[in-house]
C-alpha cells in the first residue's frame, strides 16, 4: 500500500471512529438526561432536583477531608499562575507565527472546556476544583495541539526510541534516520496542516 493510500485509509478509519465516539457521547447524554441547546446544557425535568438531593454540603465535604489533603491545596492552586502564562504565551505564539507558516490556528474553545459547575450535585468547593481542573487540563490539551502542529511543520521525524503518549500527527512522521524520506515528506506534511481547516468543515 502506497503512503497516499495508507494515509487515506487511516483518515477514513479515523472519521469512522470519531463518528462512533460521537454516537457514544449521544447515548451518554440520553442516559443522564441532558442535551445541548445553542451551546447551553439543559437537563430534563426533575434531574436538577435529584442532583441537589445528592449534594454534600461544602462544610461536610471539608470536615471529611484529611488535614494533609487540605494543606496541599496551596501547591495545587499555585500552578494556576504558570497555566495562565502558558495559555497567554502560546495563544500569542500561534497568533503571530501560524499565519506566517500557513498553519490553521488551534481553536482554544475546543480544548478549554469549563462546564462542570453546572452540576447541582457539586458543592461550591467541588465546583471551584472542577473549574480549575477543566482549565488546567484544557490548557495542556490546547498547548499540546499547538506544539504538535508546530512539530509537524518544522521537524516531522520520529524519535529513535519509543515515546509514550504521542500526539495524533506523530504516526505520519518520517522514520528516524530516513534522510531522503524527510526531504520528500516534509512538504507533504506541511500541506496536510494547511488542509486541517477544510477537514474540520
Amino acid at each position: 500500500m502506497s503512503d497516499n493510500h495508507r494515509l487515506e485509509y487511516l483518515q477514513a478509519r479515523l472519521a469512522e471512529i470519531e463518528a462512533q465516539v460521537e454516537e457514544a457521547w449521544e447515548q451518554s447524554r440520553t442516559q443522564w438526561r441532558y442535551r445541548f441547546t445553542q451551546g447551553r446544557i439543559e437537563f430534563e425535568e426533575g434531574v436538577r432536583d435529584a442532583h441537589r438531593l445528592a449534594k454534600v454540603r461544602w462544610w461536610q465535604f471539608l470536615r471529611r477531608t484529611r488535614l494533609m489533603v487540605v494543606l496541599t491545596a496551596p501547591f495545587i492552586y499555585a500552578v494556576f499562575i504558570p497555566f495562565v502564562l502558558l495559555d497567554l504565551f502560546v495563544t500569542l505564539y500561534q497568533a503571530v507565527c501560524f499565519p506566517v507558516y500557513g498553519i490553521p490556528k488551534v481553536k482554544r474553545a475546543e480544548h478549554v472546556v469549563i462546564d462542570r459547575q453546572n452540576l447541582a450535585y457539586l458543592n461550591a468547593v467541588q465546583k471551584v476544583n472542577c473549574m480549575y481542573c477543566g482549565y488546567g487540563n484544557g490548557v495542556i490539551s490546547y498547548v499540546r495541539e499547538v506544539a504538535a502542529r508546530t512539530e509537524q511543520y518544522w521537524c516531522p521525524i520520529k524519535h529513535a526510541q519509543r515515546v509514550k503518549g504521542v500526539h495524533p500527527y506523530y504516526g505520519n512522521f518520517c522514520d528516524f534516520g530516513d534522510a531522503e524520506g524527510f526531504q520528500k515528506q516534509t512538504p507533504k506534511l506541511r500541506r496536510a496542516l494547511r488542509d486541517l481547516d477544510q477537514d474540520a468543515d
